[in-house]
């Protein structure tokens, strides 16, 4: 391999031929060889858009050249529409502030710069990746504000309007199928009926619910540390850079974003993020819960449950012919566990607040966003179907009819009717009849298990 030597302030480095990064990054690289894993795109997009809003603030206001600002906005743009991913090496696991990262993005978009200003990478007098890329920041407000940008891009983009749809999706197949009598479950025995409209209506209102905890967090979301510099206070940056930079983030995203009330709080701590991650975390439970429930009402096709059909998406065996499983609720089970222990890693990040940073961002970054949303909707939901006679024949068998009869004739009597019906393999029905416990014409009335779902509404 061929090698370009570049320096830094602790002299030379060795950076392989044609890479774009340079020193700092090179040494990142070498320090630390831990996981393999790197940011996501959209956290890099968020990176090079904050460093496209620097340059040109910095050119604004009269300190930065506009030569060289152009080019590093122009770098900058090409780091955030992802025409550099390749270059951003850095291992997740690095120094807690994201320092490593937050070089790693000043060394492209300089090397870029410097190439276009006429010289070669590792060019300082064209383009200098801390005084002309990194003017007036701190890897200390950049990190903090690209993880909120990315968070807040990735939820008002994508996350919302995914889990918005699906919960559409579960409503109208809520009433689609709102006709479908079936047996209710508790402690996964028989209960009282209830339709599948109202099971279904259900899942839609916890995501729902879900979607409102997320749009609570976005306007704090939106407060970003940008000016704070080092350590909260804004040395060696312009009194109005925060909230121009934030001006300029809003007009590149389409999103409103501002700067942070008090940068000590939003250097030192990462509540608001904690705060995302919970909300996410809640999502999570509502999805296993929905996936889980699916995936048991969908159980069979002739030794299970059987009330629900889901769409036959692929093969379920490598030998048993013919078998389908419920591949999607369960892709949708392992992220929810999977996005459940992000969050952990999230609140622990946290934690990581000590004086007048936070050293555990990298780790916070990483773990704050995944969703399945889209694909349960497209390739569950949209297709389910209900096995109507299965449902039915449940509803007339059931013993829980039994509940309706406690007004009529007591608890305990009622409780009777329900062993001799289980001991004898008959319905509820069936022994009312012989007994004669209630008259015969009151029998449909009392038994209808429509109007058990609807108590409380005339003619239903």
């Amino acid at each position: 391999m061929r090698y370009r030597i570049e320096r830094d302030s602790m002299g030379e480095v060795r950076i392989p031929e044609g890479r774009l990064y340079g020193a700092s990054t090179q040494r990142a690289i070498d320090n630390f060889p831990v996981s393999g894993l790197r940011f996501s795109r959209d956290f890099i997009r968020a990176l090079g858009l904050i460093k496209l809003a620097a340059a040109r603030v910095n050119s604004e206001l009269g300190l930065l050249d506009r030569k060289i600002a152009r080019a590093v906005e122009d770098a900058a743009e090409r780091v955030a529409e992802g025409a550099c991913d390749a270059e951003f090496v850095v291992d997740v696991f690095q120094t807690g502030s994201g320092t490593s990262t937050n070089m790693n993005a000043n060394e492209v978009i300089a090397n870029l710069a410097a190439v276009s200003l006429g010289g070669k990478p590792g060019d300082r007098e064209r383009c200098h990746p801390n005084d002309h890329v990194n003017m007036g920041q701190s890897s200390n407000d950049v990190f903090p504000a690209a993880i909120h940008v990315s968070a807040l891009t990735v939820l008002v983009e994508r996350l919302i309007p995914a889990a918005s749809d699906l919960a559409l999706a579960l409503r109208k197949k809520a009433e689609e199928l709102d006709h479908v009598l079936k047996i209710g479950r508790t402690h996964l025995q028989d209960a009282v009926p209830v339709t599948l409209g109202q099971e279904l209506g259900g899942h839609a209102h916890q995501v729902e619910q879900s979607v409102s905890r997320i749009e609570v967090t976005l306007e704090r979301l939106a407060e970003l540390p940008l000016g704070g510099t080092a350590v909260g206070t804004g040395l060696n940056t312009h009194p109005e850079f925060g909230t121009r930079a934030a001006r300029e983030l809003s007009k590149l995203t389409g999103h409103e974003f501002r700067e942070a009330e008090n940068h000590f709080e939003a250097q030192a701590a990462k509540d608001t993020c904690v705060e995302v991650s919970g909300a996410l975390r809640v999502l999570a439970v509502a999805l296993d819960k929905i996936a889980g429930d699916i995936r048991w009402l969908a159980s069979g096709p002739r030794a299970g449950l059987g009330e629900l059909i889901l769409p036959a998406v692929q093969p379920g065996s490598s030998i048993m012919p013919g078998k389908v499983n419920p591949v999607i609720p369960e892709m949708v089970i392992q992220v929810a566990a999977q996005v459940i222990g992000n969050d952990l890693a999230v609140t622990l990040g946290g934690r990581g607040g000590r004086l007048e940073l936070n050293l555990m961002m990298p780790l916070i970054a990483h773990n704050l966003l995944e969703s399945a949303c889209r694909v349960f909707r497209e390739k569950c939901i949209e297709g389910l179907e209900a096995d109507e006679e299965r449902c039915r024949r449940a509803v007339e068998e059931s013993l829980m009819l039994a509940t309706a009869l406690a007004p009529e004739i007591g608890y305990d009597r009622a409780a009777e009717v329900a062993r001799e019906a289980h001991r004898d393999g008959r319905t509820i029905r069936a022994v009312l009849e012989d007994k004669k416990l209630v008259p015969a014409e009151r029998i449909d009335e009392i038994l209808d298990a429509h109007r058990m779902t609807r108590p409380g509404i005339p003619g239903k």
